[in-house]
């Protein structure tokens, strides 16, 4: 192994570096961050195969040995050094915390969820790695061919050593759902699990830590910097302190609160969060596939007295002053400080894209589309950006009072789930085409409709059914194709991504 940088959803950056037995892991940024990060720690992570008959039929690890024949005679294990991730056979613990002087830094306000902090940055590490073979090569499928053999969830283990064997920290992490265990029972020990195992085969699946939504862990989002090499793009005004800000530096996310119901358009549905606020990031990663930071943010207009878009009086149309690539000389520089309607007023009045949207008009128009789309209490708007350099325009809406929910109401039953969310989207920049940026920016869609509510099952699209490219991409990227719809202004072909069927964005 090499030593590697990851790029952690709050701007920071740590750094993975190979030492005798494990990886340390060091933050770079520990003057900026007021020690919500640790000066470093150092993680164990070894390979333990197991044979093929002790494991369960899905792939895990068995359960404990109080709850299997007790004639089964298990066998010592063979650990080796960790070299490239397996499919279950990872197993790690945090061996120790670099812990400076308190005169340096102030101590953590909560050790736990520092420690799991940690161990979340840790598995972000891990699942960038790249991933194993999924396929289970059990007994009872010696004779089926590879392609029909079956496949397993990617599992890293959480070994109770070191720091981890401290009394309830196991369970405690469990109950933020950033470890799960297949013994789901109370267990004969009385005291902490150590005597009868029943906290020996925790485990993290890929699955589970890409639907954990990082506030609960790094308890803000930032978009951050990462191609130096390119132009630096102009920050749109920066959104006051917002629910999700602490000055403890401790999570401030909270599970979502008891239903209530109200109607919308002779439509029952859940009483809707807030959506963020005007230029709000919510969603950011680093992309490893491409260099970049990919980000969304809220769509930011100028104050009423200057909605009349004008040079003199522009706001910047990227969120925080990040590098960009040089463009084109017929695309908006990204030092022109052009506002929200403005990046709309160009895109919707280009030909491929006022085809399919049919919004071509002037920038008043513009205008009161953004405005109009603010205002929706089911729907908000957002601009997708490259490294802070505007590329693409999404609306991301609740299904069930959509007129798309109406309609499927009307025809399938229960097609459509109280959460279910639903996207609209258009790339108005030529230079960010293409199936390469594609599927990391819709699957990190996705990703944020997982993410914002843990009800949502499924994702919807309903593209127009002659835009044959968008409707490809969408099916190369693990959306299903249901059925063509007729909707008033359009006929519609109905893609949707289940929960069920989601792994992890593309990186």
């Amino acid at each position: 192994m090499t030593t590697s940088v990851v790029h952690l959803p709050n701007g920071q950056t740590v750094t993975v570096s190979p030492v005798f037995g494990g990886l340390s892991f060091t933050s770079n940024e520990l003057n900026t961050h007021h020690a919500v990060f640790p000066p470093g720690w150092t993680i164990v992570l070894q390979t333990e195969p197991a044979a093929a008959a002790d494991r369960e039929p899905n792939g895990a690890d068995p359960l404990p040995a109080q709850s299997q024949d007790s004639s089964r005679t298990q066998k010592p294990a063979h650990k080796h050094p960790f070299t490239q991730p397996t499919l279950h056979d990872d197993h790690l613990f945090l061996a120790s915390i670099s812990t400076p002087s308190p005169h340096d830094f102030a101590p953590a306000p909560s050790a736990t969820r520092q420690i799991a902090l940690m161990l979340w940055a840790t598995l972000s590490w891990y699942f960038h790695q790249p991933a194993p073979d999924r396929t289970l090569r059990t007994p009872a499928a010696a004779q089926t061919a590879e392609a029909g053999k079956p496949r397993g969830d990617w599992r890293i283990y959480v070994r109770r050593e070191g720091v981890f064997r401290a009394r309830a920290l196991l369970p405690k992490l469990e109950r933020m759902g950033l470890i799960a265990s297949e013994a789901s029972c109370v267990g004969p020990d009385a005291t902490d699990g150590a005597a009868d195992g029943s906290w020996d085969h925790c485990f993290v699946s890929q699955r589970l830590f890409w639907q954990l939504d990082p506030r609960i862990f790094l308890f803000t989002l930032a978009a951050a910097p990462s191609s130096p090499s390119m132009a630096m793009a102009t920050p749109t005004p920066t959104p006051t302190p917002g629910p999700f800000d602490s000055a403890s530096h401790l999570p401030t996310y909270f599970p979502p609160p008891p239903l209530q119901y109200t109607v919308t358009n002779e439509v029952r549905h859940p009483l809707r969060p807030k959506p963020p606020r005007q230029a709000e990031t919510f969603y950011t990663r680093y992309i490893p596939s491409l260099g970049q930071h990919l980000s969304f943010r809220v769509v930011c207009l100028p104050p009423a007295a200057a909605a009349t878009p004008s040079p003199l009086h522009a706001t910047p149309s990227s969120s925080l002053p990040l590098p960009t690539p040089p463009p084109p000389s017929n695309e908006t520089p990204p030092h022109s400080a052009a506002h929200d309607i403005e990046l709309l007023h160009k895109w919707m009045n280009d030909d491929r894209v006022a085809y399919y949207w049919g919004e071509r008009g002037p920038a008043a128009h513009q205008a009161a589309f953004l405005r109009a789309g603010l205002s929706q209490r089911h729907s908000f708007p957002a601009i997708g950006c490259w490294d802070g350099r505007a590329f693409g325009y999404v609306e991301i809406y609740w299904v069930r009072e959509d007129r798309l929910g109406r309609h499927l109401s009307v025809a399938g039953g229960d097609m459509c789930d109280m959460w279910d969310r639903g996207l609209h989207c258009l790339v108005g920049e030529q230079a960010f085409r293409g199936w390469h940026r594609f599927r990391v920016w819709m699957s990190a869609l996705v990703h944020y409709c997982f993410l914002a509510d843990c009800r949502t099952q499924n994702v919807w699209l309903e593209p127009r059914v002659d835009n044959t490219k968008f409707i490809e991409y969408l099916g190369l990227l693990g959306f299903q194709k249901l059925a063509e719809i007729a909707l008033p202004h359009k006929q519609a072909a109905l893609m949707r991504f289940t929960r069920q069927a989601w792994e992890a964005p593309a990186l």
